[in-house]
């Protein structure tokens, strides 16, 4: 279902969630480190860097992203990084041989289903003073999403997408808080809306192209595919206009990074 390249189309813009997160993340020396979700592998990577001592193991269910990870990782200039390695996994019954210093899952929870209820698994997996760092969107009333549901929906591809599964976004961050501090984390709970000005005649079509419709056009036929992303198309570009400097896209993410006592 997964398109690496499509995804690391806006690959600086993408990043840059994760870069705030992970940089609240007060860990001095971890021993191990998971990134849940961890897509291409390029962002793991970054956690490896920051912690050179570390076993950072990256996880995700999707074949095609790990496939990506493992070309990165052996691409990466000697002597390489020893400790990060890269697997095919389901996050949602995921259980460590042994304590974790620091979990860390960027943009993925949002795909899924109940996941305020998989939090207090992973927080019992942290080691004594571990941490969990965390963001997902929440930007579930904007017009990308409204269309797409409104178009998935609708008496033309309805009985084509039987079994297409939206994303569910975030909760507010308060809801966060209030689970985790519940479990007797101290927590800090955020919310962002990045600005980000993308480029190119159907920008917010590409960006979704590499997310939040890839349940859709997995589903459809080639040719129905292409049909979808024109009305798609239509709809944003209207709801997003190109101005001399480029397309705005307002989207906003909630945040979570929480220490273990």
């Amino acid at each position: 279902m997964w398109d690496p390249a499509q995804y690391l189309t806006f690959a600086d813009e993408r990043s840059r969630p994760f870069f705030d997160l992970v940089g609240r993340i007060g860990a001095a020396a971890p021993a191990r480190v998971v990134d849940l979700g961890c897509g291409p592998g390029n962002l793991t990577a970054a956690l490896a860097t920051r912690w050179p001592g570390a076993r950072v193991q990256g996880i995700d269910s999707s074949p095609e992203m790990i496939a990506a990870a493992g070309e990165m990782l052996a691409e990466l200039a000697p002597p390489g990084a020893p400790g990060l390695s890269f697997r095919v996994g389901d996050v949602t019954d995921w259980k460590p041989d042994g304590p974790v210093d620091v979990v860390v899952s960027n943009a993925l929870l949002q795909w899924v289903p109940g996941h305020i209820e998989l939090l207090p698994r992973w927080v019992s997996y942290l080691a004594d003073g571990g941490w969990i760092a965390f963001q997902l969107p929440g930007n579930f009333d904007q017009p990308s999403h409204a269309i797409l549901r409104e178009l998935a929906g609708s008496a033309r591809w309805r009985a084509k997408l039987p079994g297409a599964r939206l994303n569910r976004q975030a909760g507010e961050p308060g809801d966060y808080l209030d689970l985790l501090a519940g479990l007797g984390l101290s927590v800090d709970a955020w919310e962002t809306t990045y600005l980000h000005v993308l480029t190119g005649p159907d920008p917010v079509t590409e960006w979704y192209k590499g997310t939040g419709l890839r349940p859709v056009l997995s589903a459809l036929r080639p040719e129905d595919a292409a049909e979808f992303l024109a009305e798609y198309g239509a709809g944003v570009r209207a709801a997003y206009p190109a101005a001399s400097y480029g397309t705005v896209l307002p989207f906003r993410r909630v945040f979570v990074v929480a220490r273990k006592p």
